[in-house]
């Protein structure tokens, strides 16, 4: 049913798109402007027909799966996760969910060119600045990492509460590990002495300690991110090419990649 409605709202852009062409006041690739009436070019009936309801089926149906798989992370984060806050993976035994971003790279590709040929199309007729397409490229960025860290973003809870509480547990068991070393070296403790302080046979938790510092309660990093800014990046820098120097455009992607 979502692809069907998805193929529906397809089809009336493509409607929308045929009824703005005959409304058209200027001739151009898509429609020619004449006396009688506009007449739609062979060009004009190929987006009509083709690409453009191909590009909003697509466009659409990619999003309703994503907001669906955004939807599931969201309820898995709130089930009785099996967290280990000194797992190798330095995220609590969660890091291959912060890998997911690279398989929409694509997706994230065919949606920029489509914005950034708007950008192209705006861009030719004006004289624009590289703050401008700065500006536009770190909003559109800052959009696409968005979109992908909202549904990762609900397991930043439960791993600030296993590292906290991890901490906390493991910090008391290092007080008692080394006041227990520091009886056995010095014969006695040198603040509060007490002979009725058990002198247990505890672990060294220094090491559990320092990997649970090091635990990152965000799951999106640079691995992720940086394939997919790349994707929603290009198209951008490739409009602004035609208009503005390369180098300063190249030097632009090159500082928003490295953010």
């Amino acid at each position: 049913m979502a692809e069907f409605a998805c193929l529906v709202l397809a089809l009336f852009a493509s409607i929308l798109s045929y009824l703005n062409l005959h409304a058209a006041q200027a001739s151009s690739w898509a429609v020619e402007h004449l006396a009688a009436g506009n007449r739609v070019t062979l060009a004009g009936w190929w987006s009509i027909c083709v690409s453009l309801p191909l590009f909003v089926f697509l466009l659409l149906r990619g999003g309703w799966r994503h907001l669906l798989w955004a939807r599931m992370l969201r309820k898995l984060a709130k089930l009785d996760l099996r967290l280990v806050a000194t797992h190798p993976d330095g995220k609590g035994g969660l890091a291959f969910l912060g890998r997911y971003p690279n398989a929409y790279a694509i997706f994230v590709f065919g949606l920029s060119c489509g914005i950034a040929s708007v950008v192209a199309k705006s861009l030719a007729h004006e004289d624009p600045s590289i703050t401008m397409l700065s500006m536009v490229m770190s909003g559109w960025l800052a959009i696409v990492i968005g979109f992908f860290a909202y549904p990762l973003s609900a397991f930043t809870p439960p791993l600030l509460r296993l590292k906290e509480e991890s901490l906390s547990l493991l910090a008391a068991q290092a007080t008692q590990f080394c006041r227990s070393a520091e009886r056995k070296t010095l014969g006695r403790n040198v603040f509060s002495d007490s002979a009725n302080e058990p002198d247990t046979e505890l672990s060294d938790p220094s090491k559990l300690y320092d990997a649970t510092r090091k635990l990152s309660t965000i799951l999106v990093d640079r691995s992720a991110v940086v394939p997919v800014a790349a994707a929603a990046l290009i198209p951008f820098a490739v409009a602004g090419a035609t208009k503005l120097p390369f180098k300063e455009v190249l030097s632009l992607v090159k500082k928003l990649l490295l953010l």
